[in-house]
């Protein structure tokens, strides 16, 4: 019940096919690597570095974030999207679409 009630407040659901083993590694990896350029970014303002190095590393974490939704997006769609469609379930369309306008 409780996991429930979790699920509901953060809109947060499980996949019922799990993520492939490699693909998991790979965005474990692409997100420490994030993190750890975040990390950096947090030390150069404490460093009082210039504005401009700084925004070129911010720049280089939303290219990597984009490209960790790149690649969670078209496990979605590969998975959860195809499994849905295939059980009759067109709204699954509709929430493509709303993660879509997401990220333009």
């Amino acid at each position: 019940m409780e996991t429930d009630a979790k699920e509901e407040a953060c809109r947060c659901h499980q996949k019922h096919m799990p993520r492939d083993e490699k693909l998991k590694r790979d965005l474990g990896s692409r997100i420490n690597r994030a993190v750890g350029q975040l990390n950096g970014i947090r030390q150069m303002i404490e460093d009082d570095r210039y504005c401009g190095d700084v925004l070129t590393q911010l720049a280089a974490v939303q290219s990597a974030v984009k490209a960790i939704s790149r690649e969670v997006m078209k496990d979605h769609l590969e998975t959860c999207v195809v499994e849905r469609v295939q059980a009759g379930d067109v709204e699954a369309v509709d929430e493509v679409m709303a993660l879509f306008k997401k990220f333009m």
